[in-house]
């Protein structure tokens, strides 16, 4: 059964990759085969914690970054031409009308 999962994916990569069976990436991280089996095979989506610890016992590390998206697909973008006409000054009074609004959105 094809893993159906980003974790079923990372196990049995980060397994396969350091040579490890099942039983002995279990035995390592302090859990049974049945377990890496259910996680490899999708049937089971492994917390946090327990993935880090079975990455960890097949020698390799997880790490989660948080990265800006790209702005091009945000409906921000469509502004962009109207913000460019406007004066130096304009600029200034539309970010200060922006920054009252934040500002008073903070108090209710």
């Amino acid at each position: 059964m094809a893993p159906r999962s980003g974790a079923a994916a990372l196990l049995r990569t980060a397994r396969a990759r350091a040579e490890l069976t099942q039983r002995a990436l279990a035995g390592r991280a302090g859990t049974t085969q049945a377990v890496v089996a259910r996680i490899e095979s999708g049937r089971t989506s492994p917390g946090w914690d327990t993935l880090q610890r079975l990455l960890r016992a097949s020698g390799f590390d997880l790490r989660a970054e948080i990265v800006p998206r790209p702005a091009s697909q945000s409906h921000m973008m469509r502004d962009v031409a109207r913000i460019l006409r406007l004066s130096p000054e304009d600029r200034l009074r539309e970010v200060a009308a922006v920054s009252r609004f934040v500002a008073n959105t903070r108090r209710v």
